[in-house]
């Protein structure tokens, strides 16, 4: 048992340990996401900081009325402030993401993109919203390669303008605040407000990004003058105030999401990104004009009894989670339990072969048709799992062929999409769920900042290839076309009403993140702490990554011996769920400095 006493034990650790963790993905990024669950967040009420205490024991929060979970404390009680006065969860997440593009502005906010999954406890119906970003009318699908032709090194492309797309994040607030939302618009920006011109203090895992992005936010006037104020990087516990930020949430708060895609605000986007120093972009005054949200049909996949629905394309989060889960239901991972090796060989070459077919085929299907009902179907992933009956690791792994209305004749992509990126759960009182996976791509997105928020870098989520060996890469950029994501904001059913809202940020890990967090649940009956909690064994390409640090490292013995390459890293996820039964009881990622919150 030595692996579950880690999670309530050593998990510790991250939480109450002094001083700051930074998590690199060093093979990744020159930017990465870092870890950092101190405590010096200012003050707190009690209960916040009661849920600080909880995670860190390793146990859940619990609540008979409603429950929030987010990757701030700060951002968790300006939304537990929304529910406590009869708000919606999509009140409520409106406040959050406010307070999320301040406190952790390097992971989401005004500049970036979301997805949206919700239940409607009234109907019982599940809607998801796309507000990716998308391309500019003027971007060309060469536009990240140089004059021969030749892929641009990734940083080469993220920073500067070349790499803005649309932000969709402000609309999105708007459309699920008209559908879903009971309280005044404008009082839902209150303590974004507030902690932006009375100050708020720099957590530990801020400053450790801003000192290890230092050279690249150095590059752009505004955000150098607010990251490495007088040349030196912010620190933890700095109060650190955002008043041009507070100006833009009251514009947005009186006007409404229009403020924001016209007017003023528009005008200092465009001419930031037109003439960004060194590599500026295309985007137009008619790309933030005719932006609009798009509502998309739920991807549902059956496992273990349950639906697990979450967002289709341009996501390929629903798609490869369910595929990951789909090809496992022949196998009893129950019975195996999460210290067996042979549990992770299966999960591990399940998301394996998810990962072929999304390279394939998964893109913008506005752009590009998608074989979503083939790649989820019941006989074709009975196929798929059939290759995991054996004792060893696949030795290759190829796309499948999924039943298809179109002719299938696309090449394999292999774009880049790092880990920076936040995650909200919530329920509230009337039996709403929400699952909202929010973005600006990499660590502080382009590095461009304007009016108090960074504006992201999404479109490096697109394949710099347009072809190959003559074959169209789907996910190739094309303008108004919307990137590729591996977000997977998730809601979990059983007859009908939800059991688990879940989600992460983590790149392209999000897909086995999420996965391994529901097969936790349903199969090993985790709990939500100790479901997010539960160290990272990923799969994605062949490569074994466990979570150095962790008992995951005891694997590595074990998974080598079943042909396994395996590679000992930090793996920053960034979980949160909610579990929905006779109470709700939630669980925060000790790997950041989050809370799950409720009364």
């Amino acid at each position: 048992m030595a692996y579950l006493r880690f999670i309530a034990g050593c998990f510790a650790a991250f939480v109450l340990g002094a001083g700051t963790l930074l998590a690199q993905e060093v093979a990744d990024s020159q930017a990465p996401e870092a870890a950092g669950a101190g405590t010096e967040f200012g003050t707190l009420s009690e209960a916040a900081q009661a849920a600080l205490d909880l995670k860190a024991k390793g146990l859940p929060g619990t609540s008979n009325t409603w429950m929030v979970a987010a990757a701030n404390p700060h951002a968790v009680e300006a939304g537990a402030r929304v529910l406590r006065e009869g708000g919606t969860a999509a009140d409520a997440m409106v406040a959050v993401q406010a307070v999320l593009g301040l406190v952790e502005p390097q992971s989401s906010g005004l500049g970036g993109g979301a997805f949206l999954v919700w239940f409607d406890g009234a109907t019982g119906e599940v809607t998801t919203l796309d507000g990716r970003e998308t391309a500019p009318l003027a971007a060309r699908p060469t536009l990240f390669q140089d004059e021969a032709g030749q892929p641009l090194q990734f940083f080469d492309a993220v920073v500067g303008g070349r790499s803005v797309g649309t932000p969709g994040t402000p609309a999105l607030l708007g459309a699920a605040h008209d559908r879903w939302g009971r309280m005044d618009w404008s009082g839902l920006f209150f303590d974004a407000i507030a902690l932006a011109e009375d100050g708020f203090q720099v957590s530990p895992r801020l400053a450790a990004m801003v000192a290890g992005d230092a050279d690249r936010l150095s590059r752009f006037k505004a955000t150098r003058d607010y990251f490495l104020p007088g040349g030196e990087a912010l620190a933890a516990g700095d109060l650190l105030l955002n008043p041009d930020y507070a100006a833009t949430l009251r514009s947005l708060a009186a006007l409404g999401p229009g403020a924001f895609y016209t007017g003023a605000i528009a005008d200092d986007i465009i001419a930031t990104v037109r003439t960004a120093p060194g590599n500026p972009g295309v985007l137009a005054p008619i790309d933030l004009a005719i932006y609009e949200v798009r509502e998309r049909p739920a991807v549902c996949v059956e496992y273990r009894g349950a639906d697990v629905c979450g967002m289709g394309p341009p996501s390929s989060g629903a798609l490869s989670v369910g595929q990951t889960l789909g090809v496992l239901t022949g196998f009893d991972l129950a019975a195996l339990g999460p210290e067996s090796p042979e549990s992770w060989r299966l999960i591990g070459d399940a998301s394996r072969l998810a990962f072929a077919d999304r390279g394939r085929y998964i893109a913008d299907s506005d752009f590009v048709p998608v074989p979503t009902a083939g790649l989820v179907h019941p006989s074709y992933l009975a196929v798929r799992g059939s290759l995991l009956d054996r004792e060893a690791a696949l030795e290759e792994v190829a796309p499948g062929t999924p039943e298809f209305d179109h002719t299938l004749n696309l090449a394999d992509d292999d774009s880049l999409e790092f880990p920076s990126t936040s995650h909200i759960s919530i329920v509230d009182r009337f039996g709403n769920a929400l699952s909202m996976t929010t973005t600006i791509e990499n660590g502080f997105g382009s590095r461009l900042m304007v009016r108090g928020f960074l504006l992201n870098n999404e479109l490096t989520d697109f394949s710099f290839r347009t072809h190959r060996d003559g074959v169209p890469i789907a996910n190739r950029l094309e303008p108004g076309k919307r990137p590729r994501s591996s977000m997977a904001p998730t809601i979990v059913l059983r007859d009908g009403a939800p059991i688990l809202v879940v989600g992460s940020p983590g790149g392209s890990r999000i897909i086995p993140y999420v996965a391994k967090t529901i097969i936790a649940h349903l199969d090993w009956g985790l709990d939500p702490q100790a479901a997010v909690s539960l160290p990272h064994l990923v799969n994605r390409f062949g490569t074994y990554d466990l979570e150095e640090g962790t008992s995951a490292e005891d694997f590595s013995e074990p998974l080598s011996g079943l042909g396994f390459e395996v590679n000992v890293r930090s793996l920053t996820s960034g979980l949160h769920a909610i579990a929905i039964g006779d109470a709700l009881t939630g669980g925060a990622d000790p790997r950041r400095e989050g809370i799950a919150m409720g009364e």
